[in-house]
């Protein structure tokens, strides 16, 4: 439960075990519930409803959103025992269809980080929206991890509360950078420093491991996760998956990354920024041989995504691939030390 849905409730009653919270904006509701409560789910008994605590399950709308596989998992049921409890607690949400209006409503809890670019921030739709997943590939040298970089900042700009989570598996990450940012943009240092979670992910498994706990990290330390950035998201399933007698497993494993991605960023309303790496294609004799790792895993996954390029006199040329809804367009800029330039 994010402070946001907290602080914009529209009621707060509390009693009887449950702590039941109504929201405008949702139309939903969320409902606290203790082991007692987990216990007259259909199918579980009190020791069932433990595992389930202890695995993060602690609300309805944690066991409304999850597979039917995860919680499996952590409870140790069938899976047609799993299945029952998923549909009592999405009938109990009203999780069924909502009207434009509604979801109107819904979008206004967006927000938009900014890049300290003009022409960026317009290609954009005015900055990297919250609430979805934005995924920008290119070759070494691009810009993929100086946009990165400078999301942790400017997240901190528009909020001073906000916190970035940094998922670092190329060890690409400079507190030195941050500092330089955030002094372009009047920010404190240190401060800025303070509300970046970084963790190393040394393989694969350790880098899906961490996406899941980022909820869990929010909700333990009340932390309002306004931005999460996996740089890169390709490198370790690539060095890992060889060959294409692997490629099915390693399709499959992103594909299970990417639904954890883009589950976190509409739970926690945060923009979930995603660097990936590239290849060429030498069978392209027209145009751009450059593409993008992960194929169509990533490409579906991904609601924006931005092919970065180097530019005329040390620029960096954005395109924007693909939106949902914004026309195709290019920005051009530079990097320098104190922030984004634009030409």
């Amino acid at each position: 439960m994010t402070r946001y849905e907290i602080e914009h409730a529209t009621s707060v009653f509390t009693g009887g075990g449950h702590e039941l919270l109504t929201f405008k904006q949702h139309n939903t509701r969320w409902i606290k519930i203790t082991n007692e409560d987990l216990g007259k789910l259909p199918g579980v008994g009190l020791a069932t409803a433990a595992k389930l605590k202890d695995a993060g399950y602690d609300s309805m709308m944690s066991i409304a959103v999850a597979s039917i596989g995860e919680l499996e998992e952590a409870s140790g049921l069938g899976s047609s025992p799993a299945r029952k409890i998923i549909n009592f607690a999405r009938e109990n949400l009203n999780m069924g269809f909502q009207s434009g209006i509604e979801l109107l409503e819904k979008r206004k809890t967006v927000v938009r980080i900014p890049s300290g670019s003009e022409a960026l921030d317009k290609l954009m739709g005015g900055g990297f929206e919250t609430g979805c997943i934005v995924e920008a590939y290119g070759e070494f040298g691009s810009g993929k991890t100086q946009i990165a970089h400078l999301l942790c900042v400017m997240a901190q700009k528009i909020d001073p509360e906000a916190v970035a989570v940094y998922i670092d598996t190329e060890n690409t990450f400079r507190p030195e950078r941050i500092e330089q940012l955030a002094k372009g943009a009047g920010l404190d240092p240190k401060k800025v420093l303070q509300n970046i979670k970084v963790a190393r992910a040394y393989n694969s498994d350790h880098q899906m491991l961490l996406a899941e706990k980022v909820g869990d990290l929010a909700k333990k330390e009340n932390l309002k996760v306004t931005l999460v950035v996996v740089d890169s998201l390709t490198a370790h399933f690539r060095a890992e998956f060889i060959g294409r007698g692997t490629l099915s497993e390693r399709q499959q494993k992103l594909n299970r990354h990417m639904h954890t991605l883009l589950k976190l960023a509409d739970t926690q309303n945060a923009c979930v920024f995603l660097t990936n790496q590239v290849m060429s294609t030498p069978d392209v004799f027209f145009g751009d041989p450059t593409r993008a790792i992960g194929g169509h895993i990533v490409a579906h996954a991904s609601t924006f995504r931005i092919y970065l390029r180097k530019g005329k006199k040390g620029s960096r040329v954005a395109k924007l691939v693909d939106s949902p809804n914004l026309p195709d367009g290019e920005a051009a800029f530079y990097v320098r030390t104190e922030g984004f330039e634009d030409i």
